[in-house]
């Protein structure tokens, strides 16, 4: 069945005073949604920036919002614009205090404002040579350990990979990797070049995703490549029809756009555990 798009186009008047069309929530249809699926009735928290944030930065409909009808799922939701990896630490906290373990599984979608905001890679691990026993004798022997810290890419996601696995060991938790960036100019000041622009660190936005990836491998997580999967590709004109505004905003998603990644967030979800508490 063709996907129903609701016919009457909300309209919106930019800066210099041009209609645009703003794209409207899709239908989710019967056949779309899995309601029997390990995911039914599990409560997910949903970390991130912009394109996780409650007030719906660009759309008329988020992606989680999208999940709630397909899967079932009850979102809560601690994503805030402009937060990068520093702030995913301060998120996992304030889910602790206000949840505590009563959660599921945990979602995290960030990244792509320490990509914009210049923040410089570093690494996971400091190296040092340590004395241990290897079969009865003792050796020296290079031993690592993970930097934890707020001035790097590295050391953000450590510290907050690290409270969430000390904290909730028995819940799913799963990185999502950033989109594809378009440009956007929120304003005069606030003019963001496409990913085909190095940042002022010389990085592309594919070491950033590169980066998520093996901090999945290191911390034992899942990841959902958003980035290769999700088909959204803002540098070719084809794809306008799936963000916000085509002159101004080519980065954040719209309603379509959205439910593009909520079904490829879906399907992915499905080839998962949705958690680990025992009942």
């Amino acid at each position: 069945m063709k996907h129903i798009i609701i016919s009457i186009l909300l309209l919106t008047v930019s800066f210099n005073g041009l209609a645009q069309q703003v794209a409207p929530k899709v239908k989710v249809t019967d056949q779309e949604k899995t309601p029997t699926s390990q995911w039914q009735g599990k409560r997910v928290a949903f970390l991130g920036d912009s394109m996780t944030d409650k007030r719906r930065i660009g759309t008329s409909y988020v992606y989680w919002e999208y999940l709630n009808e397909l899967m079932g799922i009850t979102p809560f939701v601690y994503g805030v614009s402009g937060n990068q990896w520093n702030d995913i630490y301060k998120q996992s906290v304030k889910l602790h205090d206000e949840k505590g373990t009563n959660i599921d599984a945990i979602l995290i979608f960030a990244g792509t404002n320490d990509y914009m905001h210049n923040t410089p890679l570093g690494e996971f691990f400091s190296e040092t040579t340590k004395q241990t026993n290897f079969n009865g004798k003792e050796v020296t022997r290079k031993y690592r350990t993970p930097i934890l810290n707020d001035s790097t890419f590295c050391g953000r996601i450590n510290k907050a990979m690290s409270y969430l696995k000390n904290n909730y060991p028995q819940q799913q938790i799963i990185i999502m990797t950033p989109i594809h960036r378009g440009y956007a100019k929120f304003n005069e000041k606030n003019v963001q070049p496409d990913e085909n622009y190095a940042n002022g660190q010389g990085l592309y936005i594919d070491s950033y995703v590169a980066i998520l990836k093996q901090a999945a491998s290191y911390w034992a997580v899942p990841l959902i490549d958003l980035y290769s999967t999700s088909g959204l590709f803002p540098m070719a004109d084809s794809h306008l029809q799936y963000f916000h505004k085509k002159d101004t905003d080519r980065l954040h998603p719209n309603a379509l756009g959205d439910y593009r990644l909520a079904k490829t967030i879906q399907y992915q979800l499905l080839g998962l555990p949705s958690g680990f508490v025992a009942e």
